[in-house]
Parts: C-alpha cells; sequence; structure tokens
C-alpha cells in the first residue's frame, strides 16, 4: 500500500468513529509512522515538539484501537492496517467480512489473502471507495516544473477558503497574489493533496519565460487528451486512487475552444505560476505585455464558460480582468497571500536563532514573509551569533539580499506609483487620500487608479480608521523606497 492510500484508510475509519478527519499533524504522525519514523523525526517533520506529538499519537492509537477492535500502536500500525485493507478486498471478492481482531468471521469460509497492493486493482474494482471515485480513470499528474519545497508552514485558513471554493462552490478562476517569498507555489503545493482526489489531471506550468499563449494551449491539450509518452504509475501525491506522473509532451495544434472542451469532459486542476512575467513594467498592475493580451481573453473565457475544471493563477500582482469577474456567488475569486504569524517562528528555530519574544518584533517588521525572514535570520546568525536583541539594536532596518528581490517587483512601477509610494514612505502616519500632497500633482481619480494598483502589486496596505480607509506600507518597503531616494538624491548632487 502507499502512504496516501493509508492516509485514506484511517481518515475514512476516524471520520466513521468521530465525524471528523485526520488533521494536519494526525496524518504527519501516519505518514511517519508508516515511512518507520521514529517521534524525533516526526516531531521535526511536523514542526511540533516531540512532547506534543507523542501526546496527539496516543490519542489518536486509542481512537483507531476503539475503531478496529484491536491495540493499535506506532510499532503494529503497518501490518494492522495492511490486514484491515486487504480484508476488505477479500471480502468484496468472496462475499465474507473478514474481520480482524479477536471477532468471529462472518463466514467459515478461510480467505488466504497475499501481498496483492490495493494500488494494482483498478479503482472501479476497489472497494470502499467514495462513489465519486469509483469507476474513475487513473489521475495524471504533472508537477514536474514545480519547485522543491522542504517545509511548508500552517495555513490551515487559507487552505480551508480555498478548498471550499474549488470543492464546494465549484471556482472555476482563483488568483493568488502576494509579494515574492510570500509562499505562492508553496501554499498550492501544500494544497494539491488535500483536493487531487475530486480531478482527473492536475498540471503545473510556470510562465518564467513568458509562455506564449498558444503554446501553453497546445501543450495543456495534449497532456489532457493523453498525446504524451508517459512514464509508470507513481503516486507519492495521490489520496484515494492511482495516479501517474507524466513527462511534458510534445506541442501540437489546438486552440481555446478545444481546451475548453477538454476542461467540460474532463476535471482539470491547471496551476499556473509566475504569471506577473506576461504583465508588462511601467504601466498599472496587470497590463499584459504586447503579444500576450490573448492570456486576458483565456481567463475571462475560463471564467465565464460552463465546465468543471479550475484555473490557479499565481503572481505577484492582481490580472485587471479578475475584478470585473470575482464576486461573492461568480464563480472567480482573488486571494491576497499575506505573511505568517507565528508560524514563522519556525525559520529561526531552524536557524538557531534565541530570544523567541524578540523573534516576534522580527515578524511584525518583515511582515512574516518566509523568503525574507529566512534571509534576516541567516544573517542574524551569521554576523551577530544568533542574537536578535543584537540585531534590532541597530536603528535601521537590515534589507541587504532584500534590495535586489525588491527592485524586481519596483522596477516595475509607473511614474505616478513611484511618486505616491515615496509620498507613503516620508508619510510617519495613516495616509489619507483625500489630502492630496500638492507636489505629486495628481488628480483624485488618477490617484485612485495609483493606489488600487499598487494594492494589486501588494505594496500599500489598507487600514481602517474612524469608518475610512488609510493606506501605508510596510517597514522593509519604507526602509527600500527612502534608501532607493537617497541614492537617486546622492547621485542627482553629488557632493
Amino acid at each position: 500500500m502507499y502512504v496516501e492510500e493509508v492516509l485514506k484508510v484511517a481518515d475514512d475509519l476516524v471520520f466513521a468513529k468521530t465525524g471528523k478527519h485526520l488533521n494536519h499533524l494526525q496524518e504527519g504522525i501516519l505518514r511517519g509512522t508508516w515511512q518507520r519514523q521514529k517521534y524525533p523525526e516526526i516531531a521535526k517533520s511536523c514542526h511540533r515538539s516531540e512532547a506534543h506529538v507523542k501526546k496527539v499519537a496516543s490519542k489518536l492509537w486509542k481512537l483507531l484501537s476503539e475503531t478496529l477492535g484491536e491495540d493499535i500502536n506506532q510499532s503494529n500500525f503497518r501490518p494492522t492496517v495492511e490486514r484491515y485493507q486487504l480484508s476488505i478486498i477479500a471480502s468484496s471478492y468472496f462475499g465474507d467480512y473478514a474481520q480482524i481482531g479477536d471477532h468471529a468471521q462472518s463466514s467459515s469460509i478461510n480467505v488466504c489473502v497475499n501481498n496483492t497492493h490495493l494500488s494494482e486493482i483498478p479503482i472501479s474494482e476497489q472497494p470502499n471507495q467514495p462513489i465519486s471515485n469509483r469507476n474513475k480513470s487513473k489521475l495524471r499528474i504533472d508537477i514536474a516544473e514545480a519547485p522543491d519545497y522542504n517545509i511548508f508552514f500552517d495555513r490551515t485558513s487559507e487552505l480551508t477558503t480555498l478548498k471550499q471554493w474549488i470543492l464546494e462552490n465549484r471556482t472555476r478562476l482563483i488568483t493568488i497574489y502576494g509579494l515574492s517569498g510570500i509562499g505562492k507555489t508553496a501554499l498550492t503545493l501544500q494544497l494539491i493533496p488535500q483536493i487531487q482526489h475530486e480531478f482527473d489531471y492536475i498540471i503545473y506550468r510556470s510562465l518564467r519565460n513568458s509562455l506564449p499563449m498558444e503554446t501553453l494551449q497546445t501543450n495543456l491539450i495534449q497532456f489532457v487528451s493523453q498525446q504524451q509518452h508517459s512514464y509508470p504509475p507513481n503516486p507519492p501525491l495521490a489520496r484515494g486512487g492511482e495516479a501517474e506522473l507524466i513527462s511534458s509532451p510534445p506541442l501540437s495544434k489546438g486552440g481555446l475552444g478545444g481546451l475548453i472542451e477538454h476542461l467540460r469532459s474532463s476535471r482539470c486542476l491547471i496551476i499556473l505560476d509566475d504569471v506577473q512575467t506576461i504583465f508588462s513594467s511601467g504601466q498599472l498592475a496587470g497590463h499584459y505585455q504586447p503579444g500576450y493580451e490573448n492570456y486576458g481573453a483565456f481567463f475571462k473565457q475560463l471564467a465565464e464558460s460552463s465546465h468543471n475544471s479550475c484555473l490557479i493563477l499565481l503572481s505577484w500582482e492582481k490580472p485587471r480582468e479578475i475584478a470585473a469577474l470575482e464576486g461573492e456567488n461568480r464563480p472567480c475569486k482573488s486571494l491576497q497571500l499575506n505573511g505568517l504569524g507565528l508560524e514563522a517562528q519556525e525559520i529561526f528555530r531552524e536557524k538557531g536563532l534565541v530570544e523567541p519574544d524578540k523573534c516576534l518584533e522580527l515578524i511584525d517588521l518583515y511582515r512574516g514573509n518566509p523568503l525574507w525572514l529566512n534571509i534576516v535570520a541567516t544573517l542574524i546568525q551569521d554576523l551577530f551569533g544568533g542574537s536578535v536583541s543584537e540585531f534590532l539594536s541597530y536603528d535601521t532596518l537590515f534589507l541587504g539580499d532584500l534590495e535586489s528581490l525588491l527592485d524586481q517587483q519596483c522596477d516595475r512601477l509607473t511614474a505616478s506609483e513611484q511618486q505616491v509610494i515615496a509620498w507613503l514612505a516620508t508619510t510617519p502616519e495613516l495616509a489619507d487620500i483625500s489630502k492630496i500632497p500638492e507636489n505629486l500633482q495628481l488628480s483624485p481619480p488618477e490617484l485612485l487608479k495609483v493606489i488600487q494598483s499598487l494594492g494589486r502589486r501588494s505594496l500599500v496596505e489598507t487600514v481602517k480608521q474612524n469608518g475610512r480607509s488609510h493606506f501605508t506600507i510596510g517597514p522593509v518597503i519604507r526602509e527600500y523606497i527612502i534608501n532607493k531616494t537617497r541614492s537617486k538624491n546622492r547621485s542627482t548632487y553629488p557632493d
């Protein structure tokens, strides 16, 4: 049995007993146990203390013991589950209920089961499968282009929202946007194992190299129509069925109409990463580069056409079509991904930093951005011996390697956006856009468009005060803009 099949069996058992599904930590304990890890290893991979993992595991073993009718613990979990699953398979073929434990079997026939894996039996013949999974073809996954993440942070709220949109609301187009390093791709990869049983195909593509729309359409059509070479089944992500990791296919002819038809006939999850690369620099957020305007038509048609598939866009900035398409009861949604909270302390534990109370200040200053915090934590370890207090004793906020990352995002701004963000950087209090400084030379409508664009780039924060919206920027962005202004002034007016 594969580990995802084990988790499915355990989840069914727990749900039947309690009405609740396994939580993230319980899954981590079962996954680690199946892979013959000890509690210290499981605790490390789940980012929890060993004592807490043991406490949760004890309750989980007790629950499974009550459900299966025999004592379950870490040492016998694997063989017990294998016998349980094979007994279900046997009962479906021989009409007997071969129950494990000390309970009597319902027939005098002795059933001998071998080591056949559940995944080797066609899904249409597998017992104990949800109705939606029976008679369903093999799940095919192509995420070869996706980055490999070793650490996932707790994003329970965001995952819950995304699962509701996709599984319950049948949302057809979702945009997840936020600053570079905030965790958009990591969140999506964490989402896939939790929803993949609802899909026939899962496809990840990066637009990092500004892939033309026609090439992408042809690529997707060929994958979904199975006109490609494939590797043997390998289901590390699948849950409740087989998965097949497919190599990227060669190109063939196709069009948007043909792609929509495939999305109607099969339920597909398509993830497009680095969408910002098809947008122009020097224009307001979400404007396409020349020759890439057809992406806008693609997104619009996918949102408005009737089909059962879902497209997820990952981007630094929000496409301009999305605002007109999204709504409470519409099949298009947007999620602005913000930084981590207390979960970010795992970064500091991994780097060996001390003074956890001071780490909370770091999280706030760097807005919980995992990449930013990792860069800063490395510096604190290298230059300050892990002392957060010593690092924070300096008057200026350290940027270092963050400057090159912010250059990539802020170099995309229009001249008007640069003026407005410079104004916000020098305004210590919350900015009220009803009071426009004369030096901005922007009309109220122009200022509103610029503020909206900066918000779609996640560079401006909105704060409600006395029933009105006010605007500000985070400490890192503020320090970056001030440093850039000083540098520009020095080059313009040298000593």
